[in-house]
């Protein structure tokens, strides 16, 4: 069976993308305490949701970067 290598470079790029995925979630969290006047409280309280958010973008980004490799390719 081949070793799969993930570089360092690999690694930092896909952080990024969570971190950057995990933002989203939590700006989309605020949105939503604006948009609906709740208490600021729920950007503690909703983390679960948050973290679900992120894994589904995060998840979407994967999927979209994969096939714009694959057509570019």
């Amino acid at each position: 069976m081949k070793d799969i290598i993930i570089t360092v470079k690999q690694q930092k790029t896909e952080l990024k993308w969570l971190l950057a995925c995990f933002g989203l979630a939590i700006l989309l969290n605020i949105v939503s305490i604006i948009i609906y006047q709740t208490s600021w409280t729920e950007i503690f309280t909703q983390i679960l949701w948050e973290l679900l958010f992120t894994l589904a973008f995060y998840a979407l980004s994967f999927i979209i970067r994969f096939l714009y490799k694959r057509i570019k390719k």
